[in-house]
């Protein structure tokens, strides 16, 4: 029996990266790392897949039946500033689950997905919750590439 609640995953994804310009679009294997990203969003319980961008080219590169593109303003800091764009332009409820999957996270293993909306249904005094693996390594912590 499922038991993982009924949820949206929601894919922040910019061309602008600091630290490489275009990074959605890198090809993996023939296929860009954005639509990699969306597959795997796809193969998860999720009720919708939302791709959020400001950049038409990324648009184009996931258009797929099952997803969402969300077009948003490019003046966001942020990936959660346009995933909260993205719940106001497509009228999420507040009581909808929104699993947030960096868009450069091509191998998630979809259970994870999974994983992250049946504990946020469980725990109702939770607004937001982020997926993490220790850090074990003094230099990961002083690595700006490393997300903490």
């Amino acid at each position: 029996m499922d038991t993982t609640p009924p949820f949206t995953v929601a894919i922040p994804s910019r061309y602008a990266s600091t630290r490489l310009p275009g990074k959605p679009l890198q090809l993996i294997g023939g296929k860009p790392m954005i639509v990699h990203v969306a597959e795997a969003a796809l193969r998860a319980g999720a009720m919708d897949v939302v791709i959020a961008t400001d950049d038409v080219r990324i648009a184009d590169a996931v258009r797929m039946d099952a997803v969402t593109v969300c077009m948003t303003s490019a003046e966001h800091r942020s990936g959660s500033d346009r995933l909260a764009e993205c719940a106001v332009t497509l009228a999420w409820p507040d009581s909808r689950i929104v699993v947030n999957l960096q868009g450069d996270e091509p191998l998630m293993p979809p259970a994870c997905l999974d994983q992250v909306a049946a504990l946020l249904d469980q725990r109702l005094d939770c607004d937001v919750a982020s997926l993490y693996w220790p850090i074990t390594e003094a230099v990961e912590v002083l690595n700006p590439n490393a997300v903490k």
